[in-house]
């Protein structure tokens, strides 16, 4: 069973920083695009960054770049999302996720239907 696991997450103070890890199993996504992505409560789910699947690109939404970075280690079959600088409107539940597709630019993998797998989530509040 192909599983996307996510930790990490945690209650912080305006400010602080936080590791998200997001480790697969059940298969390999080394070939994979990988992707980060946000749900504040009763909002919609919200593309935050993504990363080619050897780690060279990047690509992220305005209101972060600067202050995250996703990275990757195949060795591991893991993706990171290093958050700096928190703020409180960055309170949600992260998730991340795998896709399948292929994309002539790495900005075409900022939607929720470019991706094919997703893991459970984990909380992120930040207080001011």
């Amino acid at each position: 069973q192909v599983q996307l696991g996510e930790s990490g997450g945690g209650l912080v103070q305006a400010g602080d920083s936080l590791r998200l890890s997001c480790a697969a199993s059940g298969r390999t996504f080394s070939s994979n695009p990988m992707g980060w992505f946000r749900q504040a409560p009763g909002k919609e789910r919200h593309f935050v960054a993504t990363i080619t699947w050897n780690g060279v690109t990047t690509y992220y939404t305005d209101s972060v770049r600067g202050r995250f970075t996703i990275s990757r280690d195949n060795a591991k079959n893991t993706v990171y999302l290093q958050m700096n600088n928190l703020k409180p409107e960055d309170t949600a539940v992260y998730y991340c996720a795998a896709s399948s597709r292929y994309a002539y630019r790495v900005s075409q993998y900022a939607g929720v239907a470019d991706y094919d797998y997703w893991g459970q989530g984990t909380q992120v509040t930040v207080s001011s």
